[in-house]
C-alpha cells in the first residue's frame, strides 16, 4: 500500500462522526423547530379585540404578540444562515451576534469575560464587541436628541461633533459644546433599544426555558445565569438617569481621594435616554509608552487603581462593575472613570463577609472562608454538608491558597470557587457575580501596569493598612456581640430541647438516630463489622482446636492428620479466606466512591 494511500479505517470513521455530527445537528434543529411551534402557538393573535369573563384583550396586545413572534422569526433565519449547528468560529460568532442586534451584542460582551463558558480564541473575538459596533448617522442622533428636550436643541448645544467618541450596542457617545460654552460628552441611546432588548430578553428566557427541558441542569446552568445577568444589565444601562445619579454618587464617595475621578453630570440636561456630562480627555490606562513619557510612574498608577478600587468594593460597597482600560483614562494625575453605566453595590453585611473571605484565602483558612460564603448565600445552607464544603475549600486552597498571593490567578480561583459554591448548593446573588466577573476585567488591567503583582496582595495590604486600633475594636466588638447573641439564643435552644427529650425518655417515646460521617449506614456498617469479628474468633478457635487434636492423635487418620482436625483445619481455612475476600470487596467499594 502506498505511503499516501488512506487506510480503509479512516473513511469509515470519518462517515460515522460525520453521520453523529449531522444526527446532532437534525436533533437540534428539530428542537428550535419545536420551540418556534409552541411559541407560535402560544403568541398567535387573536382576533383584534375580545370580550369574557375574566377581561377582553386589546387591539396592541395582539399586534405586540405578533411583532415579537415576526422577531423569533427574524432571529430564527439569522441563526440558520450562520448554520450554528455544524461549528462557529469565533468571527462568525461575532458577526452573528451583531446581526442579531444589542441583547445579542451586550450578551457577547458578558461572555467575553466569562472564562468558564468560552475558551479564549472565543473571548477574545467577542472583546471587540465593547468597541467595534456600527456607529449611528448624525440624522439619527440629532432625531433622538429633539425628541428628548421640549426645547430646540440649537438652544442647548451650540455644536455637535460628527464623528462620534464610541460607539456601543445601547448607546453612542459624541464630543458636544454648550451654548455657555462648556465641552461636554453627549451619549445618546440608540432609538427603540429599550423596546428591542426587553423583546429580546423575554424571548431568550422562554428559549431557556424550553431548552432546559432537554439539557440537564449542571450543563445549562452558565447560560441561565447570563440571561439573568444579561437583564440586570439591561434594566440599568438603558435608564439613562440611573447613570447620572451614579456619576454624582461616585464623585461624592472619591470627594477626598486626589486621585480618582470621573466626569460631572448635567442634571437639567439628563433624561432617560441621554446623559450630559463633562468631556474628559486623557490618556487609556493601558497605553503604557504615553504615560511613561509623559512621566507617570506605571507601577504607582497599576497599584493606586487596586487599592481605590479595594475601598469602593469593602468601604463605600458601591463600585464600578467594568473597569476594563476602555473606560479608564489618566488626566492631570487622576484616574478617571469614563462609563459608569453598570454600577454593582455591596450591603454592610456583604462587605463584612467580603472582607473576612479575603483574609480566609490570605490565611488558607477554610472554616472562615466556608462561613463566609454561607453568609452570602441568599438561599437557606442549613442543608449544606458541611463537611463536604469544607472538603471541597480545601482542594481549593491547595491549588490556589498556598501560592504566593503575586501568583494568584483571581480570574480562575473566582470561577472555581463559584462553581464549587452552586455545586455545594450555596446560591450566591448577583452581586456576588458581578464583582467577581469585575474582579476579573480588573486583574486583566492591572496586570498590564503591574505584572508581577496580584489584585489580593494589594487588597490585603489595603485591609492590614486601614485596620485601625479603634476599628479593630468596633469590628471586634460587633463580632462578640454577634456571637454572644448567637451562643445564648443557642444555650436556651438547647435546654428547651434538653426538657423536651427528658419527658420523651420518661415516656418511652425517645429515638436515637446515630449517623456517623462518611457511611451511609452506620447501623449496617456496625453489623458487618461485628460478623467479621466474629467469623475471625471463629476461625481462631477452629485453628487451635484442630490443632490440640493433632497432638492428641485421634483415631482415625488421614494424610498423618486426625480426621476431625483436618476437617477442623479445612473450614477454617475456607473461613478465613472468605473473611479477607470480603474484606478487600470493601476497600476498593469504597475506593471507587
Amino acid at each position: 500500500m502506498a505511503a499516501d494511500e488512506p487506510t480503509t479505517d479512516e473513511p469509515d470513521e470519518r462517515g460515522a462522526s460525520e453521520e453523529r455530527l449531522a444526527r446532532a445537528a437534525r436533533t437540534a434543529q428539530e428542537m428550535l423547530d419545536a420551540w418556534y411551534e409552541s411559541v407560535s402557538r402560544e403568541q398567535r393573535p387573536r382576533d383584534r379585540q375580545t370580550i369574557g369573563l375574566f377581561g377582553g384583550r386589546s387591539e396592541d396586545e395582539a399586534l405586540t404578540r405578533g411583532s415579537r413572534l415576526a422577531r423569533i422569526r427574524e432571529m430564527i433565519g439569522i441563526i440558520r444562515r450562520y448554520d450554528i449547528f455544524h461549528g462557529l468560529t469565533p468571527e462568525s460568532l461575532r458577526q452573528m451576534l451583531e446581526e442579531l442586534g444589542p441583547t445579542f451584542v451586550k450578551a457577547g460582551q458578558i461572555l467575553s469575560m466569562r472564562s468558564e463558558i468560552l475558551p479564549e480564541s472565543f473571548r477574545r473575538e467577542l472583546a471587540k464587541l465593547r468597541t467595534s459596533v456600527e456607529p449611528m448617522d448624525r440624522e439619527t442622533v440629532l432625531t433622538a436628541l429633539r425628541a428628548e428636550y421640549e426645547k430646540p436643541i440649537e438652544d442647548i448645544f451650540d455644536a455637535i461633533d460628527d464623528r462620534p467618541l464610541g460607539s456601543a450596542s445601547v448607546a453612542q457617545v459624541h464630543k458636544a459644546r454648550l451654548v455657555t460654552g462648556e465641552l461636554v460628552a453627549v451619549k445618546v441611546q440608540r432609538p427603540h433599544v429599550q423596546e428591542v432588548m426587553a423583546k429580546d430578553i423575554s424571548i431568550i428566557r422562554s428559549l431557556a426555558r424550553y431548552a432546559a427541558r432537554f439539557m440537564p441542569g449542571e450543563q445549562f446552568v452558565d447560560l441561565q445565569s447570563v440571561v439573568d445577568e444579561l437583564w440586570q444589565s439591561f434594566r440599568e444601562e438603558t435608564d439613562f438617569l440611573v447613570e447620572a445619579r451614579s456619576l454624582e454618587e461616585f464623585r461624592r464617595n472619591n470627594a477626598e481621594c486626589i486621585y480618582i475621578d470621573c466626569p460631572k453630570p448635567y442634571p437639567a440636561l439628563c433624561t432617560r435616554h441621554v446623559v450630559v456630562m463633562d468631556y474628559v480627555e486623557g490618556i487609556p490606562i493601558n497605553d503604557v509608552s504615553r504615560l511613561s513619557a509623559a512621566g507617570y510612574d506605571i507601577a504607582e498608577i497599576g497599584t493606586k487603581l487596586a487599592d481605590n478600587y479595594t475601598t469602593q468594593m469593602l468601604d463605600d460597597g458601591f463600585f464600578h462593575a467594568d473597569p476594563h482600560p476602555g473606560n479608564l483614562v489618566v488626566r492631570d494625575g487622576k484616574i478617571v472613570y469614563l462609563d459608569l453605566g453598570i454600577m454593582g453595590r455591596l450591603s454592610s453585611h456583604d462587605r463584612t463577609a467580603m472582607r473576612d473571605m479575603v483574609t480566609a484565602v490570605a490565611r488558607c483558612d477554610s472554616a472562615a472562608l466556608a462561613d463566609g460564603l454561607k453568609r452570602f448565600s441568599v438561599s437557606d445552607t442549613s442543608g449544606v454538608d458541611h463537611a463536604h464544603l469544607l472538603a471541597d475549600l480545601d482542594a481549593m486552597i491547595a491549588d490556589y491558597g498556598l501560592a504566593d498571593l503575586s501568583d494568584l490567578d483571581v480570574g480562575a480561583f473566582m470561577t472555581a470557587l463559584i462553581s464549587m459554591a452552586q455545586k455545594d448548593g450555596i446560591e450566591l446573588p448577583s452581586s456576588v457575580t458581578m464583582l467577581a466577573r469585575s474582579l476579573v476585567t480588573l486583574e486583566g488591567t492591572v496586570h498590564n501596569l503591574l505584572p508581577d503583582t496580584s489584585i489580593v496582595e494589594i487588597i490585603h495590604a489595603h485591609l492590614v493598612a486601614h485596620r485601625t486600633l479603634d476599628g479593630m475594636i468596633k469590628s471586634e466588638g460587633r463580632r462578640l456581640a454577634q456571637e454572644g447573641v448567637a451562643a445564648t439564643h443557642g444555650l436556651l435552644g438547647a435546654a428547651s430541647e434538653a426538657g423536651l427529650a427528658m419527658r420523651m425518655l420518661t415516656r418511652g417515646q425517645l429515638r436515637v438516630n446515630l449517623d456517623l460521617a462518611g457511611t451511609a449506614d452506620p447501623l449496617e456498617d456496625l453489623s458487618r463489622i461485628a460478623n467479621r469479628l466474629t467469623m475471625s474468633v471463629i476461625v481462631a478457635g477452629l485453628f487451635i482446636g484442630s490443632s490440640v487434636v493433632y497432638y492428641a492423635r485421634i483415631q482415625p487418620v488421614i494424610f498423618g492428620i486426625p480426621i476431625i482436625g483436618f476437617i477442623g483445619y479445612l473450614v477454617a481455612f475456607v473461613l478465613g479466606v472468605w473473611v479477607a475476600h470480603d474484606v478487600i470487596r470493601e476497600s476498593r467499594r469504597r475506593r471507587r466512591r
